[in-house]
């Protein structure tokens, strides 16, 4: 039986203010060694999104490397529970600062993320962050928002036309630090050379659709210029919050040369 092509992936990622806001409260990070990718929206009075955007981001990526802070040499956890662990441990570094300081009271963040786990990708996301596969000519998104309209969407009680003009756009349902537990929703993809993952906020997906998206990729083989011009989008559309994004793509590697590199151009953290 023959085995399917290792992979090896190039990124970028690209963050933006918007048209409207005063400061940025998104955040994005990734360990390329461990292959995790991450990207949040925070909330919150005066500061605290971005505290906890920012929280949630490196908690996340420093638990997912070192799941039970004691692991036993033989043992290997599998990537969901790993992932699952970090999203938790993510939950209550947020909570806790929010519960012990008066300026942070409240404050929580969107969370949508992928660990490249050889030729799998598993996406976990809180609140309304996406992410998105595009994979031979289409694009289909992976993860289901968690906000008030999305789920009056699944109900039949709206439509998405109707979800599209409210202004109820921002309410959410689930949030890293809204309480003191946490529900992610985990999704489990095999990869195939050529494929492209994309992880967005809301500041993003509010104004490009999944066919805006795709055509996008099409305009442009580089990564670093897929992102910005998905920003340029937004921006055109009204850009009223502020606008991340990362983009992964799936290559068929040669001997010895499977891993992730970070494109020419892109931010590095």
């Amino acid at each position: 039986m023959l085995r399917p092509p290792i992979l090896a992936f190039t990124f970028a990622a690209a963050t933006d203010i918007g048209c409207k806001r005063s400061n940025n409260e998104d955040c994005f990070g990734y360990d390329a060694e461990q292959g995790i990718f991450v990207v949040c929206d925070g909330m919150g009075g005066s500061a605290a999104g971005e505290v906890a955007s920012s929280m949630a981001v490196q908690t996340l990526i420093e638990s997912f490397g070192v799941p039970n802070g004691e692991l036993v040499a033989t043992e290997v956890k599998p990537v969901e529970d790993r992932l699952l662990n970090a999203i938790v441990a993510a939950n209550r570094a947020v909570r806790d600062a929010g519960n012990g300081n008066p300026d942070l009271n409240h404050m929580g963040t969107t969370l949508v993320c992928a660990c490249l786990d050889g030729d799998r990708a598993v996406v976990a996301n809180v609140g309304d962050s996406r992410a998105y596969l595009l994979r031979e000519g289409t694009c289909s998104q992976i993860t289901q928002d968690h906000s008030f309209l999305a789920e009056e969407v699944r109900k039949g009680n709206i439509t998405p036309e109707m979800a599209a003009a409210s202004d109820l756009q921002s309410v959410i349902t689930r949030a890293i630090g809204a309480g003191d537990t946490v529900e992610p929703d985990l999704f489990a993809a095999r990869l195939q050379a050529g494929d492209l993952l994309l992880l967005a906020t809301d500041g993003l997906t509010r104004y490009a659709s999944a066919e805006e998206i795709l055509a996008a990729s099409n305009d442009t083989e580089e990564l670093a210029s897929f992102c910005n011009k998905l920003i340029e989008h937004a921006k055109r559309g009204g850009g009223a919050d502020n606008i991340t994004c990362i983009a992964l793509r799936a290559t068929e590697a040669a001997p010895g040369t499977d891993g992730y590199e970070l494109e020419d151009g892109a931010p590095a953290i």
